[in-house]
């Protein structure tokens, strides 16, 4: 009985890899379409605009967009227009295409395996350059307010939101070398 419920734990492999797929789909499309929207493009202003890799997107990087931020569900009208002069609503736009570009791509990888290679290969560049945002964006970790707990380890909302891309990361990693094999096994049979 015991081995029974082991052997079958040890065959979930197979159906882990279709949910990391799909998570991966599902995450990159959501977040993508998320773009869109006001709320989600200010909401990335800090790590855009502290980023040496993405700060140039912006007219006016850090530190000048901590005097123009909006909370989630808050639309102060002059903070939208300086987010407008900012770029900050067009990049949001641009990043959303390429996002839910390439989760369609991981998504048709038996239909079209070397786009999806490389769509998972993006998806695991985006995730290392989220992961960067732990250095380069200052409210990635709880700040010095009145309590004892702040700074590094202590990581702010905005930070346990990037932290989790260490986990999508290696989901690439299967997502890519599964539709490499795919891609050699079609291949081998030609």
């Amino acid at each position: 009985m015991k081995n029974s419920i082991i052997n079958s734990i040890a065959n979930l492999d197979q159906f882990g890899r279709k949910v990391t797929r799909f998570g991966i789909v599902v995450v990159f499309f959501w977040i993508g379409a998320l773009k869109f929207f006001t709320y989600e493009a200010d909401g990335i202003v800090p790590f855009v605009a502290n980023s040496p890799f993405m700060s140039f997107f912006y007219t006016h990087p850090a530190p000048e967009y901590k005097k123009h931020m909006n909370k989630e569900g808050e639309l102060i009208a002059a903070n939208h227009q300086w987010n407008v002069e900012n770029n900050t609503y067009g990049f949001s736009k641009a990043l959303g295409v390429f996002l839910v570009t390439l989760s369609v791509f991981v998504a048709l990888y038996k239909v079209a395996p070397i786009p999806s290679m490389i769509a998972s290969f993006l998806i695991g560049l985006v995730t290392i350059g989220t992961l960067s945002f732990l250095i380069t964006t200052p409210e990635s970790w709880v700040p010095h307010l009145t309590d004892t707990d702040f700074g590094f380890p202590y990581l702010s909302g905005r930070g346990r939101l990037v932290i989790k891309d260490l986990a999508i990361l290696g989901g690439t990693i299967i997502t890519m070398s599964e539709t490499a094999r795919l891609y050699l096994s079609r291949q081998k049979s030609k």
